[in-house]
This record gives structure tokens, C-alpha cells and sequence, in this order.
């Protein structure tokens, strides 16, 4: 069994993507894409784009549309005090037309696209309630993604072959707005005490762009940007800023990334 899910339908001018980091998890994200008048994609990595989070009880209600039980299913997102308005609905009772409105992103889905987001979701409650409301349930699998965790986040590097998957953020974040408890001393501190007793890391300048529970976004001067195992992270470090910190990184994962030579 797959513990993550990934599942794009782009159009000419506009894109959803559907993604579960892992069945575990109580929700879906949902992120929304358009092309720039340079006729260039959105980058999520530069914070452009939507992201909202879907509760089991939203994924319920927008199935009740595509499984014609519901005319039309509409909401709101908050975050930070921001409201997001949401809206799903086919174009009439017969119709082969789907639209998905999210803010100011809209995105038409063909018959056989929403047939398969259909699938999908169905596919992800199932799944979702079945492993993200029992606690402490185990079985092969899991073992398995553990299994796969480790090989990612231990010193030994992982195979080539591997993919990886990380949870998106909710909504990017302020990087202008600092933290109330951030302290610059706590890093350079932390980063003088790892520096003495390091073992084939280097230390580098980056911003950090994304964190998830594993693993950041991290970004070089020269434009290079990677997602890098906190594991493999030596020193202290604070998201939620926007100039360079020094980072010790397992020079493996560097190299692997193509980040040094």
C-alpha cells in the first residue's frame, strides 16, 4: 500500500494538484497553480500559488458533488484571519463540466479528470479513516515506510532510486515577521559549539524557503535549492526569515543535491 498520493490535472492556464504526505494524516492539501503573463508556471518554491487544507469532513462534502448528491458545495478557509472562499459545483445537473474555485484560482475539470479526482478522494477517506483515527495501529506497511524514513533521515545515504515526498505548507508564510522568541545569539551559539566537532559536514549559507516535519526547503545564493533530511543538519537553525544562516549539513547530501562539489 502506497503512503503517499500525488495527483496533478493541469490545463492550459491553470492547475490543481491533490496531495497526501501520508495515510496517517487527517486531511488532503489541495494546491492551485496558474501561468504568469510570461507564460511561465507559478512556483511554489517562491511562495506563489495556493495551498489550502482539506478535513476529512471537506473531502466528505466535496464527494457528495462529484457523486451528483449535491448541486454545489461552497466554504471558507481561515488562516492568519485570511478567509479563502471555496466553491465546488458542475456546470448544470447534466453536465460533463466541473469547477473548482479556490480564491481567485478557478479550475475546470473535464468528465473523465473529475471521475478520476472522484476515485482519488474515495480512494484517500477510506484510507484516512481507516489509519489517521486509530491511534497506534500498525501493520506491514508501515513497518515498510518507517523503513523508508530511516534510509532518508539516518547518515546513510539513500538510494538514487528512492522518492521522496514532503507535506506542503498551509499557506506560505510571512517571512518578514519574525517569531517573538527568536533570539540571531541562539544561532551563532548553537552553530560555535557544532562547529568544533564536526565529521565530513560543511557549513554553508542558505535561506531557508520551506520546513515540514523532516526536512527544509533550503535555497543558495547562486539560485541552487534542495530539500535537505533534518537529520542531516548539524546545527541550530530558525525558519521564518529571509536572509542567509549558516547550516552544517552531512556533506553527502550536499553533494548529492549538486549544492557543492
Amino acid at each position: 500500500m502506497v503512503d503517499s498520493h500525488s495527483q496533478s490535472f493541469f490545463g492550459q492556464s491553470s492547475a490543481i494538484i491533490i496531495q497526501s504526505s501520508s495515510k496517517s494524516d487527517p486531511y488532503v492539501f489541495i494546491r492551485c497553480l496558474k501561468k504568469k503573463p510570461d507564460n511561465s508556471w507559478e512556483k511554489p518554491s517562491e511562495g506563489e500559488g495556493k495551498v489550502i487544507k482539506c478535513s476529512l469532513e471537506e473531502m466528505v462534502m466535496i464527494l457528495r458533488v462529484l457523486e451528483r448528491q449535491s448541486e454545489k458545495w461552497s466554504s471558507y478557509h481561515s488562516y492568519k484571519e485570511k478567509k479563502t472562499p471555496i466553491s465546488i459545483n458542475w456546470a448544470d445537473n447534466n453536465a460533463e463540466t466541473l469547477w473548482i474555485n479556490i480564491g481567485k484560482y478557478k479550475k475546470m475539470l473535464g468528465l473523465a479528470q473529475a471521475e478520476v479526482l472522484r476515485l482519488l478522494l474515495n480512494h484517500l477517506l477510506k484510507e484516512k479513516i481507516k489509519y489517521a483515527t486509530v491511534s497506534n495501529y500498525k501493520t506491514a506497511d508501515d513497518d515498510k515506510a518507517v523503513k523508508m524514513d530511516r534510509e532518508v533521515l539516518t547518515e546513510k545515504e539513500p538510494s538514487k532510486n528512492h522518492k521522496y515526498y514532503y507535506e506542503v505548507l498551509d499557506e506560505p508564510s510571512n517571512q518578514n515577521e519574525l517569531p517573538e522568541e527568536y533570539n540571531p545569539s541562539d544561532i551563532a551559539t548553537n552553530y560555535k559549539k557544532t562547529k568544533n566537532n564536526l565529521n565530513n559536514n560543511v557549513s554553508i549559507q542558505a535561506t531557508i524557503k520551506v520546513e515540514t516535519e523532516k526536512a527544509l526547503l533550503i535555497s543558495l545564493s547562486n539560485g541552487k535549492e534542495a530539500w535537505i533530511p533534518k537529520s542531516t543538519i548539524e546545527s541550530a537553525f530558525q525558519s521564518g526569515i529571509e536572509n542567509p544562516q549558516p547550516l552544517v549539513i552531512k556533506d553527502w547530501v550536499l553533494k548529492k543535491n549538486d549544492l557543492i562539489a
